[in-house]
C-alpha cells in the first residue's frame, strides 16, 4: 500500500495541465421495485416456503466535479423496504477523487465501484438495493488500446491506537485486497482480451483458535469478439489459496456466450456456465458431528460480481446459499431472444436448464428449468419502467439442497420504475 501511495503522489506532481474547462453536475437516481414471490425458499425452521410481497426503494444523490487533471464524485445513498423501520440503509455509496494526466496515467482513491469485463468477479451489482463499492486506491494507465489497473485496499473496523488489527467485516469482507487487471483491444477487429489477478486476505481462526489472516487468490482471462452482426465472449477463472478457516481452495469456473443480430430490431443468444463444486459439506478445521470435512474446497465463489446478471434471474444461486453451506457447483445452459420494435421498447425471453456440477450421493444432478420474461419501456431519457416474470419447475434435488417449495413450482414477478435526472449541470 505504501508503494501505491508513493506512485499516486508522483502522478499528482507530474500532472501539470493547463486549466481549460470546469464542470459541475448534480444528479439523482431513484429506483422503486415491487416484487411478488410464490413458492420461494423455506426458513431453516420451516419446511414450507412462505409467499412474499414487498416494495423496495433506493435513492441516490450525486455530485461530481471535473477540471483538467482532477475528477471527483460524491454519492449519498438511502435504501429501504416500504413501511420498514428496521431494514433501512443510509450510507455514502461513492466518495472518490481521480488525478490524471494527458498521457493516460491516473490515480483514483476513495470509495468507488470496481467493475471489470462482464462483471462476473468485480461488478457494481446494481440490481441490489445497496450495490457494491470498495474503499480502495486504484492506479493505472489507459491509452493506445491498452488498459492496466492496479488496485489496493486495506480495511479496519476502527482507527484504534491499540488493540490489534483484527477485522470482523464491514463494507467488504476482506481485510486486504490487491488486484491487477490488464485489457487490450485489437484495433479494427472487435477483439478484446483481459487478464485478472486478485489476492484477498480474509481473517479467521486456525486449528488452535488463534486469529489469523488467510489469503486466497483468483486468476483468469476474459475474451470478447464483436464483429457487426454477432458476438462471442468466454471466460475462465481459477480460485486457490485458503478460506477464512484455513481449508485449501482449488476451484474454477468457465463460461461462454454467443449472440447473433440478424436485424436491427431483434437478436438471439445462448450460453453455458460451469462452476465447480464440492462433493460433501464444508466444516471448520475442528470438524463437526455428522458432517464430512473437506480436505480441499472445490466450490467456486463468484466473490464481488453482479450476481443477478448470471445463473437465472430468480437468484437461487450465488445470492442465497445451499443448506448448511454445501456448494455442489452449478451448470447453467441457456438460450434466449430479444425484440426491440423501437428505441423505447425492449422485450427479452430466455430459458435456463440448471444442474449441479458434481454428482450427489442421494439425489440427481438436475435442479430444474427456469423461464424468464422481461420487458422495458423508456418514457424519457431519464425515466423508464420495466417488468419481469420468472417461473422455475424445480426438481426433488432443488427441494433438498435449497429447501425450496415442495411443490416444485416457483414464481417471481417484479415491476420497477427508474428515474435518474440530471438536476444541475454547469460548464465554465
Amino acid at each position: 500500500m505504501k508503494r501505491l501511495l508513493w506512485v499516486a503522489l508522483l502522478l499528482l506532481a507530474g500532472s501539470g495541465l493547463k486549466a481549460q474547462d470546469y464542470k459541475l453536475v448534480v444528479d439523482a437516481d431513484l429506483l422503486t421495485r415491487g416484487e411478488l414471490r410464490i413458492g420461494g425458499l423455506a426458513t431453516e425452521d420451516d419446511d414450507i416456503a412462505d409467499n412474499a410481497s414487498f416494495i423496495l426503494e433506493r435513492s441516490r444523490l450525486g455530485i461530481s466535479y471535473e477540471r483538467p487533471s482532477l475528477q471527483t464524485k460524491l454519492t449519498a445513498q438511502h435504501a429501504t423496504t416500504w413501511g420498514s423501520a428496521q431494514n433501512v440503509s443510509f450510507n455514502v455509496y461513492e466518495a472518490w477523487a481521480k488525478l490524471f494526466t494527458k498521457s493516460g496515467l491516473f490515480a483514483q482513491f476513495g470509495r468507488q465501484n470496481l467493475s471489470y469485463d462482464d462483471q462476473r468477479i468485480f461488478g457494481s451489482d446494481e440490481w441490489s438495493m445497496t450495490g457494491l463499492s470498495h474503499d480502495a486506491l486504484k492506479l493505472g494507465y489507459e491509452g493506445h488500446g491498452h488498459k492496466i489497473h492496479l488496485v489496493g485496499a486495506y480495511n479496519q473496523n476502527l482507527a484504534n491506537m491499540s488493540g490489534g488489527t483484527y477485522f470482523t467485516g464491514g463494507l467488504q469482507p476482506y481485510k486486504s485486497m490487491e488486484a491487477l487487471w490488464y485489457h487490450y483491444d485489437v484495433p479494427n477487429t472487435g477483439l478484446g482480451a483481459s487478464l485478472l489477478f486478485m489476492n484477498a486476505g480474509m481473517q479467521g481462526r486456525d486449528n488452535n483458535e488463534v486469529e489469523h489472516t488467510f489469503y486466497q487468490q483468483i486468476t483468469g482471462v476474459y475474451v470478447s469478439y464483436r464483429p457487426k452482426k454477432w458476438s462471442a465472449e468466454a471466460a475462465y477463472y481459477h480460485q486457490m489459496g485458503k478460506d477464512e478457516t484455513g481449508i485449501p481452495i482449488d476451484a474454477w469456473m468457465a463460461s461462454a456466450k454467443f449472440a447473433f443480430n440478424p436485424g436491427e430490431h431483434w437478436s438471439v443468444y445462448g450460453g453455458y456456465d460451469f462452476l465447480s463444486g464440492d462433493h460433501s459439506f464444508a466444516t471448520p478445521p475442528k470438524g463437526s458431528i455428522g458432517l464430512t470435512r473437506h480436505e480441499t474446497i472445490r466450490g467456486f465463489s463468484s466473490l464481488y460480481g453482479s450476481h443477478n446478471k448470471f445463473y437465472g434471474a430468480m437468484d437461487f444461486f450465488y445470492v442465497t446459499t445451499y443448506v448448511n453451506g454445501f456448494t455442489p457447483g452449478l451448470q447453467n445452459a441457456y438460450v434466449g431472444g430479444k425484440w426491440m420494435p423501437g428505441k423505447k421498447v425492449a422485450v427479452d425471453a430466455s430459458y435456463h436448464f440448471l444442474a449441479t456440477a458434481t454428482k450427489l450421493y442421494n439425489a440427481k444432478m438436475p435442479l430444474g428449468h427456469e423461464v424468464e420474461l422481461k420487458a422495458s419501456y423508456k418514457f424519457f431519457n431519464d425515466c423508464s419502467i420495466s417488468a419481469g416474470y420468472s417461473f422455475m419447475k424445480g426438481t426433488d434435488t432443488m427441494v433438498v439442497l435449497k429447501r425450496a417449495s415442495s411443490q416444485g413450482d416457483l414464481h417471481w414477478a417484479w415491476l420497477m420504475l427508474i428515474i435518474n435526472p440530471t438536476i444541475f449541470s454547469k460548464v465554465w
